[in-house]
Parts: C-alpha cells; sequence; structure tokens
C-alpha cells in the first residue's frame, strides 16, 4: 500500500473540484485529486453541457418551421436525431481538455484516478494509495434520484446520465418529473419531433415564482408539450415502445420512452463518511455556513453539500472554502447572490427573493415593479415580446427578480450583480444602457421604481414650478 501527504485532497473532480484543486495549486498548495469516473463529472458529461447542446438542435429546428413571421418561408425539419447526438457528442469534445487530467497535472495538481474513502478522519484510501491531508474537500456532486415506483425495475428508462448516448428517435417521450431538467428536455424533444408528455406530482417548474413561470409553461403547452401537473405516480408497466405509466387519481400516459427526472441525490455512498465522523441530512453531507463538516479537516461543496445544485453555484462554493483551508481566514458561504436560470425557450431566471418570499419577509415595505418585455423595442424586432421582469424592492434596494423572457440568463445578471454588492435602484437607474437591448429592460424597471416618485409628487412639480419662475 503507497502512502502520501498533501495539503489539500479534493474528492471528484466535477466543477466544485476542478475549481477548488485549480484554485489551490495555483496558489501554491500541494493538491491531490481524486476521480474515480470521468473528469468533468456531471455537469460537462451528463448535465449543463449536453442539455445546452440538445437544446440548441431543438432551437435550429423550431426556427426552421416558424420563419414566416420574419419573411422566410417556413419549413417542416428533418431531423436526424442520431446527428444531433453527434453534435451533444462534438460539444462535449470540445470543452473536455479544460476538465482533462492532462490540463490539472500540468496546473500542479497530481490527479490518481480512483474512488476515494475515508479510513480515518484525516486519511483517505484511493486504490492502493493511503493518502494523509491537512484538509479535505468532498466535492462528489450528485446523481439522478430513482424513486421507488412499482413496476419501475421491470421496464426501461432513461435518466439525465443515459439520455444523451440514446441514439433512437423517441416517438412519444414520457418524461416523470416537471423540474428544470424534465421541462428543458421536453422542449427539446418536442421541437426535435417526439411527442412529450410531462408527469408531475405537484407543480411544474414549481421551484420558483408562479407568474414568471407560467409565461414558460404556457408557452411549452401552446408549442405542443402536454404537461400534467398534480400527477403522482403510482405505477410503471409495459415494454421499450410501449410504456404506461399510471397516476395515482387514475390518469395514464402511454408512451415509446420513458425519462425519469425527479430530483438528485447526493453522492456518498462510496465514502465511508462513519470513518472521518462526518455526519449527513437528507439532503447531503451536513455542513455549517463555512461549509465545514462535522470533521472540522473536511469540507463539502457542490451538490454533496445539499443546498442550491447549480454548477456556478459549486464554483462559488470552491472559492469560500479556499479562503479557511489555505489561508486560515474565515468566510461563509451566501446564497441570496446566486441566480438560477431554466433553459427553456423562453428562458426562467430567478435570483434572491420571490414575490411570495418578499412578502413573508418583509410585508408592507416590499415594492414590486413590473416591466412586460413587449414594452422592449428589441423584444419587439425579434417578434418575442412574451416575458416580464419582476423587481423585488424594499426601501431602495432590490431584494430579488424573477424573469421569463428571451435570453433571460444573460439580462438577470444585473440583479445577480446588484445582490451580491448591495447596489440600489438608484445606481441601476444611473446605468446607460445600449439601445437597442434586451437588457434595457432592467434600466426600463429602475425609472418604473423612480417614476411615481418624481412625475408623481406634487412637492417636486411645485420646485420645478418656482425654479422655472426665477430661472432667467
Amino acid at each position: 500500500m503507497r502512502k502520501l501527504r498533501t495539503d489539500l485532497l479534493v474528492i471528484g473532480a466535477g466543477s466544485a473540484g476542478l475549481s477548488a484543486a485549480a484554485g489551490a495549486a495555483q496558489m501554491g498548495a500541494d493538491v491531490t485529486l481524486l476521480e474515480g469516473g470521468r473528469m468533468g463529472g456531471d455537469c460537462l458529461n451528463h448535465g449543463c453541457v449536453p442539455s445546452k447542446a440538445l437544446i440548441a438542435s431543438g432551437k435550429a429546428a423550431h426556427a426552421q418551421s416558424h420563419a414566416a413571421a420574419y419573411g422566410v418561408a417556413d419549413t417542416v425539419p428533418q431531423v436526424d436525431y442520431a446527428a444531433a447526438k453527434d453534435h451533444v457528442a462534438g460539444v462535449i469534445a470540445q470543452i473536455a481538455p479544460h476538465d482533462s487530467q492532462e490540463r490539472f497535472e500540468g496546473l500542479g495538481v497530481r490527479v490518481i484516478r480512483e474512488y476515494g474513502a475515508f479510513v480515518s478522519p484525516t486519511e483517505v484510501q484511493a486504490g492502493e494509495t493511503i493518502i494523509s491531508a491537512r484538509r479535505i474537500v468532498i466535492a462528489t456532486g450528485s446523481s439522478p434520484l430513482v424513486p421507488p415506483i412499482p413496476g419501475l425495475d421491470t421496464v426501461p428508462y432513461e435518466t439525465n446520465e443515459t439520455i444523451f448516448g440514446l441514439r433512437a428517435h423517441p416517438g412519444h417521450l414520457l418524461i416523470v418529473g416537471g423540474g428544470p431538467i424534465g421541462m428543458e428536455m421536453a422542449q427539446a424533444h418536442r421541437r426535435l419531433g417526439s411527442r412529450v408528455t410531462v408527469i408531475e406530482g405537484a407543480t411544474a417548474l414549481g421551484g420558483d415564482d408562479p407568474e414568471t413561470a407560467r409565461v414558460v409553461l404556457d408557452h411549452l403547452r401552446a408549442e405542443g408539450v402536454e404537461i400534467a401537473e398534480g400527477a403522482m405516480v403510482s405505477g410503471v408497466t409495459g415494454t421499450g415502445g410501449a410504456i404506461r405509466v399510471e397516476a395515482a387519481d387514475g390518469r395514464r400516459f402511454e408512451g415509446t420512452h420513458l425519462l425519469i427526472a425527479a430530483g438528485r441525490r447526493a453522492n456518498t455512498d462510496r465514502l465511508n463518511l462513519d470513518a472521518a465522523g462526518i455526519a449527513t441530512t437528507g439532503s447531503g453531507i451536513k455542513v455549517d455556513a463555512r461549509l465545514r463538516t462535522t470533521n472540522r479537516r473536511a469540507y463539502a461543496i457542490g451538490d454533496v453539500a445539499g443546498g442550491l445544485q447549480f454548477t456556478h453555484a459549486a464554483g462559488y462554493h470552491a472559492t469560500v472554502i479556499l479562503r479557511a483551508a489555505l489561508f486560515g481566514l474565515p468566510a461563509k458561504a451566501k446564497t441570496r447572490h446566486i441566480p438560477w436560470v431554466t433553459y427553456t425557450d423562453p428562458e426562467l431566471a430567478q435570483v434572491g427573493l420571490t414575490e411570495a418570499q418578499a412578502r413573508a419577509r418583509h410585508g408592507a415595505r416590499l415594492e414590486v415593479i413590473r416591466q412586460d418585455f413587449a414594452g422592449n423595442d428589441r423584444a419587439v424586432t425579434e417578434r418575442r415580446t412574451e416575458g416580464l421582469l419582476k423587481v423585488m424592492v424594499v426601501r431602495g434596494k432590490p431584494v430579488g427578480a424573477s424573469l421569463a423572457g428571451p435570453q433571460a440568463g444573460e439580462v438577470i445578471q444585473l440583479w445577480a450583480l446588484a445582490l451580491a454588492n448591495g447596489l440600489s435602484m438608484k445606481q441601476i437607474a444611473a446605468m446607460v444602457a445600449p439601445y437597442p437591448t434586451l437588457g434595457e429592460i432592467n434600466k426600463a424597471a429602475a425609472g418604473a421604481y423612480f417614476s411615481p416618485r418624481l412625475f408623481d409628487s406634487a412637492m417636486v412639480k411645485g420646485v420645478v414650478g418656482l425654479v422655472q419662475r426665477w430661472l432667467p
């Protein structure tokens, strides 16, 4: 058995682990990185990258069949589903070198391609190597949650880990789960020519603001995606090409393929956490505000920490723990400034508090500013006027923003910046936005906040009247 010592041991080479390993190595720490699977983790291989690539294929097909409004004849797209999957694989291959073992070894990281398991509070075994570390970062991510649905083990089904390898075009795709993954895959497959039915036990896109989520759901339904809400799945039967999903209320759904998109579970099974004195919760590893586990030498970041499950949140976690692990400085993870986006068309984005959350917390002090994309000239030129922006404001400062509309993931970034830095609506209003851009909707929202204070104010009008009488 080989033994080695290291300053920082990172378990998992997904988004969180790679960010931590790269940052620590470049700042001079001796870093060891463990990965028993594929470098890049879920985001590169099964999540963000392949899903957005398939969404791009669907967008291209949709554009061909919806071009008449722009003076271009509609055509029926000739979809080659297998070729679309080749496009997905090509995108992964193009990005993969950035997450590769070779790149990280070039940064000075010692990479061991084995899974790790604790053998003591400060030691982890990886294959034939026992690593002793001053600090340990657990970044093992998450996997698809496959619920214990009766009969599911007897029928073929896909998850996000397998759907991108499927090359046979689904005639009718049944999707269990109406969250971001389910809705993104629903629209992409509908645009690529499949019938699609989403089966959701509660409310589709239920984690977002209901008003902005409704914009997206109405649009998907208009495109032909069937969305069945309040349909708690009670059983699955059938064979490949003929699958039946039954709901507890008696509804039945029949299709050719089944995708399970019912959530995520933290990857902790291999870690032998008991040996390290690390406690878990129902959602992942138990951490404090500093992302430190119940073992003071170990941190958990990214999906495995049981909080927000986004690649950018994982990268942010890495920056937080590096301050403590490398410099001994106190640092706490915050969530109020972390945005998220569902990459449907139109997109759905959120940062900070939703309207309901803000009302519960701030009561009568809350002001909600609304701006429709119908009033945005760039949206009008592109005939993409569906959607709206909602900004939750308390005492002149935004506390949240909800957005549904074209490129919402780009437009929301100004509000993420504002929440991260405590900017006021006055500072947003002072910004000069280029014309015509979708981002002007942010400036318009700030203007709408101040308009009644300026134009409906008797005092302001009185002051203007006095000044005008005295001006030469």
